[in-house]
């Protein structure tokens, strides 16, 4: 579920409850300004069902990751660069979107995880269409900064444990091609290879354990949920709702 929007209304908001109000007092008291003693009874949070999008984020990642990997093995001559940078670039656009509906289902963790990787994707994408001087060298850089952003998001992770494991995965196979890129070393490229294609099955598994879960309303395939992730899928409505009048859209202030 995710947060939709907060309206105030109800019984107690009419002409008889504004002619009951106090008028406010000290220095930024207004003319005429009124408030009300309590807007805690008015106040309504509406929540929206919307079905999870993480099964296309997984699955998003695990075919990019294949032409990436077949690439990095050699399974393509150079001049199909452009084709492969073609077809991984759809990736963006999925994973963006993948971002959002997860933005709007108050996943913080697995919204900006998505939205990074559909930003790698562009990236990759873009230098290697374009083929522009000493791009490898710059996705080098770029890698072991994604490096960097994998290693402090393995530590909010770990209790959904699906992404916790594609970013495991993942983790050394930034490191290779960020060090490939800069050293040019051919072992390091095919080492980024393999790793890319273990990336790949793993969130196809993640995927398709989530998506066998959404459709039977019960886990089916073990994804080793623990924490709050295992007590917001299998807790009752009240812990769906625990502090919701503190999360961001519902708050005031980000």
């Amino acid at each position: 579920m995710s947060t939709d929007s907060a309206s105030v209304g109800g019984a107690d908001d009419g002409p008889d409850s504004r002619r009951d109000a106090e008028p406010v007092s000290g220095p930024d008291a207004g003319p005429g300004r009124r408030f009300e003693p309590d807007l805690r009874s008015m106040t309504r949070i509406n929540l929206r069902p919307i079905a999870s999008p993480m099964p296309l984020g997984f699955f998003t990642v695990a075919i990019a990751s294949v032409m990436t990997g077949c690439a990095q093995l050699g399974l393509f001559e150079a001049s199909a660069r452009g084709a492969v940078a073609l077809c991984v670039l759809p990736a963006f656009a999925l994973q963006f979107l993948v971002s959002i509906l997860a933005f709007g289902a108050r996943d913080v963790i697995a919204a900006t995880l998505m939205a990074v990787f559909a930003g790698s994707w562009l990236a990759y994408a873009l230098v290697m269409f374009s083929g522009a001087a000493d791009g490898l060298r710059v996705l080098g850089v770029f890698n072991l900064a994604l490096l960097c952003f994998g290693a402090l998001m393995t530590a909010v992770t770990r209790p959904k444990r699906a992404l916790w494991l594609v970013l495991a995965v993942s983790l050394p196979r930034w490191a290779a091609t960020g060090v490939a890129g800069l050293t040019g070393a051919e072992w390091l490229t095919r080492t980024s290879g393999v790793l890319g294609l273990l990336v790949a099955l793993v969130a196809m598994y993640a995927a398709f354990a989530l998506m066998l879960e959404d459709m039977r309303s019960e886990e089916v395939l073990p994804i080793g949920r623990s924490g709050p992730a295992h007590a917001a899928v299998e807790g009752d409505l009240a812990v769906q709702l625990r502090n919701l009048e503190r999360q961001a859209g519902v708050r005031r202030t980000l």
